[in-house]
């Protein structure tokens, strides 16, 4: 019997065309000898299934069911394609928990600790993964511009500390534009991250589990067009994302090796992507998503396709992974 599959996207944040984008390639691809997937649309207003001639029926959030035609549809796993609020950050995995329903990426907990960049650096650090000096601030607290130049120096980056997709980021390059860009990172989150600026090369590593293994994938180099992998650069073209990455086999090694790490070391499950910077020839760790985008744009498919995984196989992959945890 085929497996029904809720393929949950959208979310509560800034990315959720983004997620719609991920969810509709994961409908598209999946095994459909295996699997029967639906469509669902989680939004701040309301969660349903959308059927193929688009009529929206709305999910029982008290057990995640949908009745479409008199007939109750349980799910048996869901498939979380949602990037940031609540499917990245831990809320939609706790639910799920507790109704007993398995999903394709991390715990309710790796998943909030993930989204916050100031914890996840916090708890890094011990293992030895060099990161930028960094400067926190909660929104409502003075802005100390004198302090934070002090601190992480010019240029610097000012991000929303738990947003995704380069939403409520800023690069700043003197003192008097730290407090609008303080304001532009306010607008994702109550609590912004200033990180000191680090020259040399962007790579990404996707780190999946895939048919029981942990494995990296291959890595891929980020070249914008702008000053730094920005929104448009991410999702409208205006960056090269070469695949191989060109960096020596050490360095690639070297970034790999420590992209496992941080996954097995936090329990990681499902797909994750890690972003580095080669910054006088060593990898400084930038953070971590755990429901990257799987849209035609995306970093992680390109890496899948390098090392050969189509996207059934890689979609597939994930949600036995889940039914078997």
């Amino acid at each position: 019997m085929k497996k029904k599959i809720a393929i949950a996207m959208g979310g509560y944040s800034s990315e959720y065309r983004i997620s719609i984008n991920s969810g509709n390639i994961v409908y598209k691809n999946l095994d459909r000898d295996l699997y029967e997937p639906y469509r669902v649309h989680i939004l701040q207003s309301e969660w349903f299934v959308v059927t193929e001639d688009d009529t929206p029926y709305p999910i029982n959030k008290s057990n995640f069911t949908v009745t479409i035609d008199d007939l109750i549809i349980d799910f048996d796993c869901v498939f979380n394609t949602i990037h940031g609020t609540p499917g990245e950050n831990g809320l939609l995995q706790a639910y799920l928990e507790l109704i007993g329903v398995p999903q394709t990426s991390c715990d309710y907990y790796q998943s909030a600790l993930t989204f916050n960049k100031r914890d996840l650096i916090s708890v890094l650090k011990p293992y030895g993964v060099k990161a930028a000096t960094n400067y926190f601030l909660n929104k409502g607290e003075e802005i100390n511009t004198s302090e934070i130049v002090n601190k992480v120096g010019l240029p610097c980056f000012v991000k929303a500390n738990r947003a995704g997709s380069s939403f409520g980021v800023s690069k700043v390059k003197t003192e008097d534009e730290i407090i609008a860009a303080a304001k532009n990172a306010f607008t994702e989150d109550d609590e912004a991250i200033i990180e000191s600026f680090l020259d040399g090369t962007e790579v990404s590593v996707g780190v999946i589990t895939y048919r029981g293994e942990v494995i990296a994938l291959p890595v891929t180099e980020i070249v914008p067009d702008g000053e730094f992998f920005d929104y448009e650069a991410k999702y409208l073209g205006k960056s090269q994302e070469i695949t191989p990455a060109r960096i020596s086999e050490e360095d690639t090694k070297k970034v790999q090796d420590i992209a496992i790490m941080i996954y097995k070391k936090l329990k990681m499950k499902g797909f994750s992507r890690s972003e580095f910077i080669f910054h006088k020839g060593e990898p400084y760790f930038i953070e971590m998503n755990t429901n990257p985008g799987i849209s035609q744009a995306s970093i992680l498919p390109q890496q899948a396709e390098n090392a050969g995984i189509s996207l059934k196989d890689l979609f597939g992959s994930a949600i036995e992974a889940a039914l078997n945890q």
